[in-house]
């Protein structure tokens, strides 16, 4: 008889709460996993396609009590179609160079870090983070991730993100950027440069986490089109009239969960 080994079960946790870090005076919960051994890749991209996201070897997704201002976005990769400002952004941006790294921290980027850290969320705990904290925050992973890198002519490191490659795209983890270098608004220069580079490998999307409409420090997310919206367990087109989005909001999300 052939002996046929027992699939690990996958459990799940949720959180206690804690302070929400983008809607003042509510807080969040999660619900999380490990990502751990051979199935660990194949894991990630079905619980990725379900909304979750990555830290380290734990995928979560939050699970607040009466709150869904979260929304899962992924940029529809092949149909997307720059606008005017982020043509304009593509050629001011020409003159970097990118390299696509193997997910190894090194001193450079930790101090490119700090100085984005302290100029953009000096009041978080990432601004506390050391260098070893930073080290297992880019170097623990269980899946496929690398660190894309821009550097000015001059070969100085202006940008960084961290990206997990997935089996339908690429899934912007992380990205900090250099201060000073403000009017070349990298933030948004790096999500072009992945969905450019997701339609060269052929991948359809781009996941960027969560957009929180409530929330003015996620209202960028919206802004590459197509874009799809995870609700009730289904992708949606992202409106492009603003009137519409109405349906985004967490009172009507919630009545489309119920009636999916």
């Amino acid at each position: 008889m052939l002996h046929r080994p027992t699939r690990r079960p996958q459990f799940f946790y949720t959180t206690a709460p804690l302070p929400c870090p983008y809607l003042a005076g509510r807080t969040e919960r999660k619900i999380v996993t490990e990502l751990a051994g051979s199935e660990a890749e194949m894991l990630h991209d079905r619980l990725s396609r379900a909304g979750f996201r990555r830290s380290h070897n734990i995928a979560y997704s939050p699970v607040c009590p009466g709150c869904r201002a979260c929304i899962p976005i992924r940029i529809v990769a092949d149909a997307f179609q720059p606008d005017r400002t982020q043509r304009k952004l593509i050629r001011a941006n020409a003159d970097l160079t990118t390299a696509e790294l193997p997910a190894r921290a090194s001193a450079e980027q930790f101090s490119l870090f700090q100085r984005y850290q302290g100029a953009r969320h000096g009041d978080g705990d990432m601004a506390a983070m050391g260098f070893y904290d930073y080290r297992a925050m880019v170097e623990d992973t269980p899946i496929t991730t690398g660190v894309v890198e821009f550097r000015d002519p001059a070969g100085k490191l202006l940008g960084a993100c961290l990206t997990d490659w997935l089996s339908d795209g690429l899934s912007a983890v992380y990205s900090f950027f250099e201060p000073e270098a403000a009017r070349r608004s990298l933030g948004t220069y790096t999500i072009l440069w992945l969905v450019a580079r997701a339609r060269a490998l052929g991948l359809p999307y781009v996941y960027l986490g969560y957009w929180v409409p409530q929330s003015a420090k996620m209202t960028y997310k919206s802004r590459f089109r197509p874009s799809e919206t995870l609700s009730g367990g289904v992708w949606r087109v992202l409106p492009e009239d603003p009137a519409e989005m109405a349906d985004q909001t967490p009172e009507n999300r919630a009545k489309l969960s119920v009636g999916d």
